[in-house]
Formats: C-alpha cells, sequence, structure tokens
C-alpha cells in the first residue's frame, strides 16, 4: 500500500515539472519576432506617411505614392550632397492629374508643413488637359519628367523668373538649353479654366499663375528639389534609391537618425 502511495506521488510529480517548463517550440521565436527592431526601410515609410499625415496632403489630393517618390528622391540627393544638408523645402508637380486641379505642392519636410499648393501649367506638346507625352528635345513643346534643382532667379521674358537644372540623364538635363524655367503666366488661372476647361499651356515650363509666382519662387530659390512625376512607363531614375533614402535618414551603422538633421 505504501509503495503504491509513493508511486503514484512520483508519477503526479514528474507530471507537474513536465507541464510547468513545457512551452510551444515558436514561442521564443514569437517574442523574438515581435522585438525586432523596425528595418532602416520600414522607418523610412514610416517617416514619410508621418509628414504626409501632419501636412494634410491627403486632402489636397497628393498622391502618396507620388510623394514617397519625391521624398525618396529628396534623401537621395541629400545623400549624395547634392544639396544642402540644411535644405527642407520639397516641390512635387504630379502630371497624372488634369491641369484644372491644383496639382504642385511646395512642402517643408522639417515642419511638416505645406506651405503651397497651386496650379501648374505642362507643355502644349504634352497633351490638352492631362500631360501624356514627354520628351528632352528642344522645341518640342513638351514638359520634361524627373528631378530638378530650383536654382537662380533672373529677369526675362516672362519677367521674374527661376532657373531649373534637369538632373535626369536622357529625361531633362536639357532644361537649362531648353530654357525650361518656372514663370508667370496669364493663362494659369481660375478664369481660363472656366473659360477653356482646363489650364493654357507652355512651351514647356512649369508655368504658375501671376498672383502665386512670387511667392512660389521665393520658396524654392537656391538649389531645392523640384520633382516632376508623370504617367511615362520608360522614366527613370537613380535617385529613386530606397535602400540610400532609408539608410541615409535611419543609419545602421550607429543606430541614429537624421530626421532632425534635414
Amino acid at each position: 500500500m505504501r509503495k503504491h502511495f509513493w508511486w503514484i506521488t512520483c508519477v503526479t510529480l514528474l507530471l507537474s515539472i513536465t507541464i510547468i517548463s513545457w512551452k510551444p517550440i515558436n514561442a521564443s521565436k514569437t517574442t523574438a519576432t515581435a522585438h525586432a527592431p523596425a528595418s532602416a526601410k520600414e522607418l523610412f515609410e514610416q517617416y514619410v506617411d508621418e509628414v504626409y499625415q501632419a501636412a494634410n496632403l491627403q486632402a489636397t489630393g497628393l498622391d502618396e505614392v507620388v510623394f514617397r517618390k519625391a521624398v525618396t528622391g529628396f534623401m537621395n540627393l541629400k545623400s549624395t550632397q547634392k544639396i544642402s544638408p540644411f535644405s527642407s523645402v520639397l516641390t512635387v508637380v504630379d502630371f497624372n492629374k488634369p491641369s484644372r486641379d491644383k496639382r504642385m505642392w511646395i512642402i517643408d519636410l522639417v515642419e511638416k508643413h505645406l506651405l503651397i499648393n497651386t496650379w501648374v501649367a505642362h507643355g502644349q506638346g504634352s497633351g490638352d488637359d492631362v500631360a501624356n507625352s514627354f520628351s528632352n528635345t528642344d522645341e518640342s513643346h513638351q514638359s520634361s519628367l524627373g528631378f530638378y534643382l530650383a536654382d537662380d532667379i533672373y529677369l526675362g521674358k516672362h519677367g521674374r523668373s527661376l532657373h531649373l537644372d534637369g538632373l535626369d540623364a536622357g529625361f531633362n538635363d536639357a532644361a537649362r538649353a531648353r530654357e525650361i524655367v518656372v514663370h508667370a503666366a496669364p493663362y494659369v488661372g481660375q478664369s481660363t479654366i472656366n473659360q477653356l476647361g482646363r489650364l493654357g499651356r507652355s512651351w514647356g515650363c512649369p508655368a504658375v499663375s501671376p498672383e502665386v509666382s512670387n511667392e512660389v519662387i521665393d520658396d524654392i530659390k537656391g538649389k531645392t528639389v523640384f520633382f516632376i512625376n508623370g504617367n511615362d512607363s520608360n522614366y527613370n531614375s537613380k535617385y529613386l534609391n530606397e535602400d540610400l533614402s532609408a539608410d541615409y535618414v535611419f543609419p545602421t551603422e550607429n543606430g541614429g537618425s537624421k530626421i532632425a538633421k534635414l
């Protein structure tokens, strides 16, 4: 009887220890996965989304995918020292949208603030209300896609204007030679839309309304990033390297962030 009692006690104790110490095979893996640090690319995507939300860009019609492309190029240009380390202004033009929409956005990425959202014309050779054809060729009167630097102010045939330097070889690097500039144009504004159902068109320049031209030029002068997006499957740019942008903003070497130093 006593032997039987001790046998039952030992079995019970063994089962208790087994149950207490048992855990699922994947438990350690699940815990490790849950606490794994976000990658630089994930942090960069979170940063882009944070600026997009803070500046209320969705309400103004700016597509977040287009915005991410523009910010990617901005950070690529910073990482390669094409722009000042203190530059924070980014201009986005989306020619996927019709000209009657306000399709130019100027954003301060540090302040996470939209400076201006306004109309902008495309080249008469690119299409009527929507730009669907693009060129880097002189006398084409077409708009050119890609990344630019908005450079210096000058007085020309359109009055106070701003030079653009194209950075994408084969797509917009003939901008200076073609005299593609930001300038005021009387055919950009609500009155023209009321008459034609669209804006007037330029000879390839991203022309803006006379009412806001000085504000636009003053906001983006001095080698800030200017990005024109459009529907062209042939367009590509070395400045759309997402890994480079992510590693620049969230470098893995020291684990720090350059967000505050933009």
